[in-house]
């Protein structure tokens, strides 16, 4: 048979040729990154990687049906991650899916920075807690990268903490084998922290608190089908400003952190230090002491933080903010 006839009558297909059709498709519906979405789907259905699919060359009926399908629910908008199950996150692989926030490029910068902190410390001290933990991303980064370190991660949504325990489950051993111990809380990450409460008896005690909060204002629609149709509502929206879940959890910080330690707080690009008391920055700023036995001692009316910056993306956008609890350290 000749190689007309065999193309006529529905031979052969390769890698090739699927990866061409799909990527055409995406293309046509304004998918932002066509190539590597067609990519990364036929290789998950090959059971390989997106730089290995070179060594390919035919593609099954079966494995074309199942592209086919992955295709047709990314054409519709469902996220990519929620179709091959994962995502990657600095040097590690998360489960996600419905009812877990996907996490960002963006927040491995963030979580870099609590890492470094962390590190920082001795190895007795190096406490972390990871507020609106989500998939765990932060938490179980941190445990890994950082050798000795207790951390534990809060998350208030239902859906979401099995999502956090799945993959602090599937990470135990690399965990262990750094000497690290990583416990999930379920909790409310703006009162964890109060008299009572599971994280109480961690006052003044942590040196580094990382999170990445809701902060879409509530009346704000997100553009991306993908983040305003299949992300949780629950870790997308702050209240009217966008704001008050952070004034929760910076308030959960002051609690937590012993003097001289780090609040990492991811924010949008338009709750910078440009925003003045619409920001972030301003926000962390502006938090003082009521006087009360949870702040530690701090005096009514003094500030909680001090060192306030704020820090970029590789965008070149402003991203996150750094703050140190007030007082001197131990």
């Amino acid at each position: 048979m000749s190689w007309t006839e065999d193309r006529t009558f529905g031979g052969r297909v390769t890698v090739r040729d699927v990866l061409f059709d799909a990527e055409h498709r995406l293309t046509a519906v304004g998918i932002p990154s066509p190539s590597v979405d067609a990519a990364s789907m036929v290789a998950h259905v090959l059971g390989t990687t997106r730089s290995r699919l070179f060594l390919q060359d035919a593609v099954t009926d079966e494995q074309k049906v199942r592209i086919e399908q992955l295709l047709t629910r990314r054409l519709s908008r469902v996220p990519l991650q929620h179709l091959l199950g994962t995502v990657g996150f600095r040097h590690i692989e998360l489960e996600v899916g419905p009812g877990v926030f996907i996490p960002r490029p963006e927040t491995e910068l963030v979580t870099e920075a609590g890492i470094r902190e962390l590190a920082d410390r001795e190895p007795g001290e190096r406490i972390a807690v990871d507020l609106c933990a989500g998939s765990g991303a932060v938490a179980i980064s941190l445990g890994i990268e950082v050798e000795g370190s207790r951390v534990h991660a809060v998350e208030l949504s239902d859906e979401a903490v099995e999502w956090t325990r799945r993959n602090v489950a599937s990470h135990e051993e690399r965990l262990s084998s750094s000497g690290s111990r990583l416990d999930v809380v379920h909790h409310d990450a703006t009162t964890v922290a109060d008299p009572g409460e599971p994280l109480a008896r961690l006052a003044g005690s942590v040196a580094v608190v990382v999170t990445n909060p809701p902060y879409v204002p509530d009346q704000m629609i997100p553009r991306d089908p993908e983040v305003r149709d299949h992300e949780p509502k629950l870790a997308l929206y702050g209240g009217s400003d966008g704001l008050d879940v952070i004034r929760g959890v910076l308030r959960t910080a002051a609690i937590l952190l012993r003097p001289g330690g780090l609040v990492v707080v991811e924010h949008a690009d338009v709750q910078g230090q440009a925003a003045g008391a619409a920001g972030v920055p301003g926000v962390a700023t502006g938090m003082v002491s009521d006087g009360g036995p949870s702040f530690g001692g701090t005096p009514a009316g003094s500030p909680l933080f001090r060192s306030v910056v704020d820090r970029i993306d590789l965008n070149g956008l402003p991203r996150f903010t750094l703050a140190r609890r007030t007082g001197s350290p131990a």
